[in-house]
């Protein structure tokens, strides 16, 4: 975001100056972001939330709508301006956290090249539990994963087990694969005959992995009840998963070694978080333009201060987004520190990568950025805004300009009434369209915004419920008027973000 500075000294301004701040003031209230020349109005932005009953009447989503919107305007206007953010600094600087993230893996590599893997007496360590594998067959008691706290009425547990107990009947070693295929409502294990392949003691919940080690190999389970439904187990015989199992076990072997390097280098480094990280990431999570300049310290190191600028940086390009900053504010304070902690040894690991003279080589650096320039193109495509397509219909930079963000507008809408695709913008080119073209962002809009959305949906769901149809409301503002984002979304996380679920 371009900023400019707090306050403007005038000897004349006198009360016409006054007069002109009141006005702004009062549009800006009425404004929930900008993006080069567009604007996102409270009406539009309540009116599209409204309008969209899967669309939760959220702050968070409502923030998360209003940026989508802004980076989507961004991509008019560059289009329009024909630039595809070619410009080999200006991607770069975009991509640097996957860069950083590589030149860490090749660290990784370098330093695990001499580990040697450990797959002897394989058969045995399978017998022994040091890794698990299974198959299920699970009756869900919803389509979706469960809640913390989630009360299942007692009716749908019961219909579950009723089936889960007749499918129980049928079930034998021979036939599992067939009938998890057939009634598993885990549709990503079903597909391959219940299996959940191989996994460590604690990817599981509780009560599934207590039945899972109480059976010998080869032998079926009764129903285990867990918050996801009644499941039927079967532990694989070792001649069924010696392939896989052998190789992850070897696999392991460089996670061990991966871990006990990493301690050690957190000792050695004395990486330290600050008590009140927890609370300032979040922070930085909920704003992350607005602690750029941030010099509150999170962690120390031997590689110096974490400060909060650094995180929100760090935060702000990886390339998992919106998912990531929501993912920060729902985790609890335990996993934030682990968060932390892992971004003050990755700056260790850098100065690591720094004195090995680890960096990525010219092919590897031509290809991010051939990679970075075609997910632009496709995004131009996508959204109608081509700039090939611009020219055929306007001919001056203004009209191009309008003509793209009427074509986000007529996306958007599609969008939100999921009649179109969802469009992800990887954060790498988030950043770029945010440093080189205007925006703003005004959270004073957000809420009543999300006060007009709340009239917009009782309105519709009251003529809903009289029989008759919602009325049709037009599109605010002239031609080229600016549209929200759409429901949230994000970029596909490079590495687990903090605080996955467990897995059932």
């Amino acid at each position: 975001m371009k900023r400019q500075g707090l306050f403007v000294l005038a000897a004349a301004a006198g009360l016409a100056a006054c007069d002109g701040f009141k006005e702004a003031m009062t549009a800006h209230v009425d404004t929930v972001a900008k993006a080069g020349s567009q604007e996102l109005s409270v009406e539009r932005l309540g009116q599209l939330m409204g309008r969209s009953p899967q669309i939760p009447l959220q702050r968070d989503v409502a923030k998360n709508l209003a940026s989508l919107w802004v980076d989507y305007q961004l991509l008019g206007t560059a289009a329009a301006a024909g630039d595809s953010l070619a410009d080999q600094k200006t991607i770069d600087d975009a991509v640097w956290a996957v860069v950083a993230q590589e030149r860490i893996r090749k660290l990784g590599e370098q330093v695990l090249a001499n580990v040697q893997s450990d797959t002897s007496n394989v058969s045995t360590r399978y017998a022994n539990g040091e890794l698990l594998a299974a198959r299920h067959i699970l009756v869900g008691f919803s389509n979706q994963p469960p809640q913390p706290n989630q009360q299942v009425p007692q009716a749908v547990k019961d219909s579950a087990r009723r089936k889960a107990e007749a499918i129980r009947g049928q079930v034998t070693a021979a036939n599992f694969q067939e009938l998890a295929r057939k009634n598993s409502t885990d549709a990503g294990s079903a597909a391959n005959g219940g299996s959940l392949g191989i996994f460590p003691k604690g990817a599981m919940v509780q009560p599934f992995e207590r039945a899972l080690v109480a059976l010998q190999p080869g032998q079926v389970s009764g129903l285990v009840e867990t918050p996801f439904g009644y499941h039927i187990i079967y532990r694989p015989t070792f001649a069924e998963v010696a392939p896989q199992f052998t190789q992850a076990v070897g696999q392991r072997t460089r996670q061990v070694a991966e871990s006990t390097y990493l301690a050690k280098l957190e000792t050695d480094a004395k990486v330290e978080v600050k008590a009140d990280a927890p609370l300032w990431t979040k922070a930085i999570a909920q704003d992350v333009d607005g602690h750029k300049d941030d010099d509150k310290v999170l962690a120390t190191s031997s590689a110096g201060d974490l400060k909060a600028s650094r995180v929100a940086r760090w935060i702000g390009a990886l390339p998992m987004g919106p998912q990531l900053r929501t993912q920060i504010q729902q985790a609890p304070d335990s996993v934030i520190k682990v968060f932390v902690k892992q971004l003050a040894r990755n700056e260790v690991l850098l100065k690591q990568a720094d004195s090995a003279k680890i960096q990525l080589d010219t092919t590897e650096l031509a290809n991010l950025r051939k990679s970075f320039v075609g997910a632009v193109t496709n995004m131009w495509s996508g959204l109608g805004v081509a700039p090939a397509a611009l020219n055929d219909s306007a001919k001056s930079k203004a009209d191009k300009e309008r003509l793209a963000a009427t074509r986000v507008e007529t996306y958007l809408d599609r969008l939100t009434q999921q009649q179109a695709q969802f469009i992800e913008v990887p954060a790498p080119i988030e950043a770029a369209l945010r440093s080189k073209y205007d925006f703003e962002l005004n959270d004073k809009g957000l809420d009543r915004a999300l006060e007009r959305a709340a009239q917009v949906r009782a309105s519709a769901d009251s003529a809903r419920a009289a029989g008759q149809p919602a009325t049709a409301v037009p599109m605010p503002g002239a031609p080229g008027a600016a549209a929200p984002g759409a429901a949230p979304g994000g970029a596909a996380p490079a590495a687990p973000a903090p605080g996955a679920p467990q897995r059932p």
